[in-house]
């Protein structure tokens, strides 16, 4: 429920904050909503801002979405090991330290969110402490510490934002061709709601491919960080004990685990066995 709570809320002040960027934007650019250069503009600031916004917030929503406690000052040898090896990849990717969190779940997942390479968060879930050995939970923290020195946080979001522009204004636009000439303003309704949903599926499968691929990209950071073996092993345990991941909208393609889907299209990570078999062909 607060999960919810806070997706409903945190939308809210997203589209207030857009609507009124839209309503000084618009009259300077002395653009309308009834011409295309209007539709496109209003498309970007919903398509980009949103997304953009999104990132901004991205550490904030994260740590109340999942509860996630982060280490100021550690309390005992498991939270001192995981602030040194988090220091110590984040020194040897050339990036600042990020924010340290533990949240509490079952699963065995971690995430990396953040605006920026210098200003991320990095939160694992008791269930990886409780299940793996120290060497495989070396190699996860490897795998997002490489997420943040890639930049993939910004990427996906460019991406997303770029993608979500296009479903928002080719959307409009067909329905407006296709419902010319008629003053029903709820089949123009529908009509968008129809597009939208087949090029936002579309949009989809686009955004996914690119997550698997940077999903790969992470794993051979995390090899190189704490040791090929190491990240193997850690892909196995995962493969031996997989869950359902808990993590919900961007968090979970940042995961080190992802949520399963009947196509491989529309997941947004690679299955493990394909992760395992890129790493295994890596070894010297």
């Amino acid at each position: 429920m607060k999960r919810i709570l806070l997706f409903v809320l945190t939308n809210l002040a997203v589209i207030l904050v857009l609507g009124i960027v839209l309503s000084l934007l618009m009259p300077a650019l002395g653009l309308d909503s009834s011409s295309n250069a209007g539709l496109l503009v209003i498309s970007a600031v919903f398509g980009m801002g949103g997304s953009l916004i999104s990132l901004a917030m991205s550490k904030w929503i994260a740590k109340r979405s999942v509860g996630a406690q982060v280490i100021e000052n550690p309390r005992n040898e498991h939270e001192e090991w995981l602030v040194s090896t988090v220091e110590r990849h984040a020194r040897k990717a050339g990036i600042g330290s990020p924010e340290i969190a533990v949240y509490d779940s079952p699963e065995i997942n971690a995430f990396a969110t953040g605006m920026s390479r210098n200003n991320a968060l990095v939160a694992v879930s008791t269930g990886l402490l409780r299940s793996m050995t120290r060497d495989e939970a070396e190699a996860v923290l490897g795998h997002e510490i490489s997420h943040v020195a890639n930049g993939d946080m910004v990427t996906l979001t460019l991406i997303q934002g770029v993608l979500n522009t296009f479903v928002f204004f080719f959307a409009r636009l067909a329905a407006s061709v296709i419902s010319r000439g008629s003053d029903n303003r709820f089949i123009y309704f529908m009509t968008v709601m129809l597009f939208q949903a087949v090029f936002g599926i579309l949009a989809s499968i686009i955004v996914m491919w690119f997550s698997r691929q940077r999903e790969f990209r992470a794993d051979s950071g995390g090899a190189e960080l704490a040791g090929k073996q190491k990240m193997i092993a850690a892909l196995e345990r995962l493969k031996n004990n997989q869950m359902e991941s808990q993590l919900d909208g961007q968090l979970t393609a940042f995961g080190i685990s992802g949520k399963r889907s009947a196509s491989e299209m529309f997941m947004s990570h690679p299955p493990l066995e394909k992760r395992i078999a890129a790493l295994k062909g890596r070894l010297v």
